[in-house]
């Protein structure tokens, strides 16, 4: 079983990494050049920094998910809102038809 490391605890000489092999495949190496790293930027651009760089880009990347994050979560709310009211809209008008299709059914019948 894998084993979880939090990688901002570690020095980077100390830091191992996992090469993805076939999705289902790791094979342990470590780095070969601790002063520099590559980051991926998006949209398949990639950058190389020093460590203190990428760590603070990271930390701009979290800090601008996070807002956005805070932004969307009271429009997400009133959708979710939004949904239960239609639901339970719905689920009136399917019990006020079945009433009425059974009423209509015995009314038939007599």
């Amino acid at each position: 079983m894998a084993q979880q490391v939090n990688i901002t605890e570690l020095s980077l000489p100390q830091l191992e990494v996992l090469k993805g092999q076939l999705d289902q495949m790791y094979v342990p190496g470590k780095l070969s050049d601790v002063g520099q790293v590559l980051i991926d930027v998006g949209t398949g651009y990639y950058v190389e920094k020093t460590a203190d760089d990428a760590r603070s880009f990271f930390k701009r990347k979290i800090d601008f998910l996070t807002k956005q994050m805070e932004k969307i979560q009271p429009a997400l709310q009133e959708k979710h809102a939004m949904k239960q009211a239609v639901m339970e809209m719905m689920s009136q008008k399917i019990q006020q038809l079945t009433a009425m299709g059974a009423s209509h059914a015995t009314a038939t019948k007599a």
